[in-house]
């Protein structure tokens, strides 16, 4: 009896051979380390703001736009770009491998998985290409992207309903970040063996508080369009950075944002520790 193959299944063996080169490692290294500048510099950004030394509440756009602006920005942004092309890379292999075979009984688990690594290189690759927008002069979307698709979205037929269910699932990923920052899964994903003790203790802590911090703003997110999908008005939906900005209207609101913005920073120290001990895929 043959055994039905999968759609991924003839583009895994090309892919594999790419993933097993010491350049597909570097490069996806890298895309840990310029991801992990990117949501350092959104977290100090609003850490300035929330303890009033200056700062803003933006996101990851925001991020490089700053890069850009120092010296040498342009050097460091194209850096910065080839990161997260690394980066993008390293999903789209992900999302065709199922390294972690999370998508090989095709639950509901496993799917999202999968679709969760394809709809993060689809981010990436907008991130990207912001980037060199910006490297180019060509200047990168100064509007709120998640408004635009909001209203993209609710100008289709069943569009709010379309949207409620992507707020729903934003929600629901807010809340699956606090779930592993609360069990610390993230450890599986580490190379435990050639860490020292305290290594292993501060990757916990800062993963810990790093991803309870992004659960935090993606809840937010998520309950804002819903928001719009309720009143279909795409001006009600709220990217990173005014959800950031939304902490801070809250009562005790300097607080909340503060220590959301140090988590945020310490998601960045995270991600330059899987830079360096991350499982890249094989």
């Amino acid at each position: 009896m043959n055994q039905r193959n999968s759609p991924t299944d003839s583009l895994k063996q090309p892919v594999r051979r790419a993933t097993s080169q010491p350049w597909f490692d570097r490069l996806a290294r890298l895309g840990y380390a310029a991801k992990g500048l990117v949501y350092f510099l959104v977290g100090f950004l609003a850490a300035q703001a929330a303890f009033g030394t200056g700062g803003r509440t933006t996101d990851s756009r925001g991020a490089l736009t700053t890069i850009v602006t120092q010296p040498f920005g342009k050097f460091l942004l194209f850096v910065v770009t080839i990161g997260i092309i690394g980066y993008v890379l390293l999903r789209i292999s992900q999302t065709i491998l199922d390294p972690e075979h999370a998508g090989e009984k095709m639950d509901a688990k496993g799917i999202s998985r999968r679709l969760g690594y394809a709809f993060s290189a689809l981010a990436y690759s907008g991130l990207a290409l912001t980037a060199i927008k910006l490297i180019i002069g060509a200047g990168g979307s100064s509007g709120n992207a998640t408004e635009d698709w909001t209203a993209r979205f609710l100008a289709q037929p069943f569009g709010q309903w379309l949207v409620g269910l992507a707020g729903v699932i934003v929600i629901g990923i807010g809340f699956s970040y606090l779930y592993e920052a609360y069990k610390a899964k993230f450890r599986r994903h580490l190379k435990l063996s050639q860490m020292s003790q305290a290594e292993q203790t501060w990757a916990v802590r800062l993963g810990r508080f790093g991803i309870a911090a992004r659960g935090i703003v993606f809840a937010i997110i998520g309950i804002f369009l819903i928001q719009a999908a309720k009143q279909s008005d795409a001006s009600q939906a709220k990217g990173f950075g005014e959800a950031l900005a939304i902490l801070a209207q809250q009562p005790f609101g300097p607080w909340l944002l503060g220590i959301v913005a140090l988590g945020l920073i310490a998601y960045g120290i995270y991600s330059l520790v899987e830079a360096r001990y991350r499982q890249i895929v094989r």
